[in-house]
């Protein structure tokens, strides 16, 4: 009776301490939530540090083989979902001019993908945006121009303390067009910059 109460006694811990092992494992793999994030094409007041960084400033990109260049301003909201997938949560938009003399609005439809690169460290910058942390990283939207194209906006943020590997500014195509020439920011000019906040 005893080493029948015994064996049972052991089978019952055994049984326990793999539950515990299992959550624990289950615990730590589970991915984070879901991350509500703002961007923003900003201006940088002159053109440096410290700024301030604003939100209205504008971006460019250049289209290859002799095509023109797109400039946006813009600004919005996406939550990303914890799976790294796309969301229809999505807002936001901004105006487009292109140097061959089209322009108008263009509006976010959803969120292709997200990839933050972690927050910004050791700013310099004076963020009047201030609506939670600011952070590096690339996003994609699926975007409608007032004209009737379509089109796909890359976001980039180079900013403080990120990693190598990502533009800063903005890339996009409209229709056919690739506007994959991104323009760099310069030192001293108000122009080519943007920002993330994960709030």
């Amino acid at each position: 009776m005893r080493i029948r109460a015994r064996f049972w006694a052991l089978a019952t811990a055994l049984a326990l301490g793999a539950t515990l092992i299992l959550l624990t494992t289950f615990a730590s793999a589970a991915p984070r939530g879901a991350q509500h994030v703002r961007w923003d094409i900003i201006s940088l007041v002159g053109g440096n540090p410290p700024g301030p960084i604003n939100p209205g400033g504008h971006a460019s990109a250049t289209a290859p083989n002799g095509g023109d260049t797109i400039t946006l301003t813009g600004s919005g909201t996406f939550v990303a979902p914890a799976s790294g997938g796309g969301s229809g949560a999505a807002t936001g938009g901004g105006t487009w001019t292109t140097s061959s003399g089209g322009s108008g609005t263009y509006e976010v439809t959803s969120l292709v993908s997200w990839a933050s690169a972690g927050p910004q460290t050791g700013s310099p910058f004076v963020d009047n945006i201030d609506e939670g942390t600011p952070t590096n990283g690339t996003a994609v939207l699926k975007i409608a121009f007032s004209d009737g194209s379509q089109g796909i906006l890359t976001v980039g943020c180079h900013g403080p303390g990120a990693p190598p590997g990502i533009f800063e500014g903005i890339a996009t195509t409209k229709g056919y067009t690739t506007y994959y020439i991104v323009q760099p920011p310069t030192s001293g000019v108000d122009a080519n910059r943007t920002i993330f906040h994960v709030r």
